[in-house]
């Protein structure tokens, strides 16, 4: 069915003023965490014995990154890899970052549920996230007594951005005892303030574990309207959207069936309804990856994040990969640099205050999580 309500910030009145916006907000600079020393920077310089260390990685991505390119990036790779056991830490990378991080460095890749569930079962004392903040906190609220880093703090989310705890308590008085579920693409602060949280792969399976003939699904418009469209719970939406998924429009994938009608298109259902209307997969990252793993198409267009088009290919190199897809630059600001330099520096670590009600918070990923199939 239809979604039967949609709010955002200008719909409430008595909103705070100066809060609600779609810009990301920077988080503050973290000092370096208090355990351990400031490590000195190693030798970036390719040699030999670079190549030959790097050289079963290489294998895994040398069908999307060149080999000109791979010398500039296999020392800090090396350097990377070597410093993480010397630390004691822990990679974790979001199927959207580039293929040098994604299968180069990162200990545990996957989805946003994926890394959650992964996240509770770190026994590394050091986390670092390589993805956005909301997942940093994620991985924090689920480690609160590990080290967690950001190699750029400044890795936010448009979705993330566009609500907030105060938004989350404005909806629940104008609907009084619906329950609220929040995508895990907001912060601690709001997911303090909900019942449970879901993710793409889930959505449809959380809002119906609720048992209730109405609720509330924050922050994403258009993941709203595809759970809606796949249950008879109603659906009351956030105006909220992913600045990378809604750019793609239907009318440039009926193009891409005109120029190849043997092209298959599979989408995130963070893009419009009339984008999915075109695919012939809408799926998580996670359910995509499955899908072409099961499928193995000639040509495929991944209506999503560049990166992950990338990764899949590197996997599977005879899948035929065309675009369009779009870059997220947030999770762009994630590089194998600046990777290296939180290593070295244990910056930037991700705290989250106790007056976010942490606990709350933490309760409703956990909530999600733990729920059954």
């Amino acid at each position: 069915m239809p979604i039967t309500g949609l709010y955002g910030p200008d719909d409430f009145a008595n909103r705070p003023q100066g809060q609600a916006t779609n810009q990301i907000t920077p988080f503050p600079r973290a000092a370096p965490a208090r355990t351990g020393s400031i490590l000195p920077m190693p030798s970036l310089e390719w040699t030999d014995e670079v190549e030959r260390a790097t050289a079963p990685l290489y294998e895994r991505v040398k069908h999307v990154i060149p080999p000109i390119e791979w010398p500039l990036m296999a020392p800090t790779i090396k350097a990377i890899n070597e410093l993480k056991q010397a630390r004691g830490a822990v990679i974790l990378a979001h199927n959207y970052q580039a293929p040098e991080i994604f299968h180069c460095v990162a200990d545990i890749g996957g989805d946003s549920l994926q890394l959650a569930v992964e996240a509770t079962k770190v026994k590394a004392g050091i986390i670092v996230q390589c993805g956005v903040h909301f997942m940093a906190e994620t991985s924090k609220l689920l480690n609160p007594d590990k080290t967690v880093l950001i190699p750029d703090s400044r890795a936010g989310c448009s979705l993330a951005a566009s609500i907030t705890g105060a938004d989350v308590r404005l909806l629940r008085e104008k609907f009084p005892g619906v329950p609220v579920v929040a995508y895990v693409n907001t912060s601690a602060e709001v997911k303090a303030e909900v019942d449970i949280c879901c993710t793409s792969s889930n959505a449809v399976q959380v809002v119906e574990s609720l048992n209730a003939p109405s609720v509330i699904f924050l922050p994403d418009r258009y993941l709203a309207t595809y759970v809606a469209s796949k249950t008879d719970v109603k659906i009351i939406a956030w105006k909220g959207a992913c600045e990378v998924h809604e750019r793609f429009t239907g009318g440039e994938l009926r193009e891409l069936r005109e120029a190849d009608p043997s092209v298959q298109i599979i989408a995130h259902p963070e893009c419009p309804p009339d984008v999915l209307a075109e695919a012939d997969f809408t799926g998580s990252t996670a359910h995509m990856i499955n899908w072409v793993r099961a499928k193995r198409p000639r040509r495929l267009v991944m209506i999503t994040e560049c990166s992950m088009a990338d990764n899949v290919r590197a996997e599977l190199p005879d899948v035929e990969m065309l675009r369009p897809c779009n870059l997220c630059p947030h999770m762009k600001r994630i590089t194998l640099a600046n990777i290296l330099e939180s290593l070295l520096t244990l910056r930037e670590e991700v705290t989250i205050d106790p007056a976010l009600a942490v606990v709350r918070a933490r309760r409703s990923v956990e909530r999600m999580i733990n729920l059954k199939n």
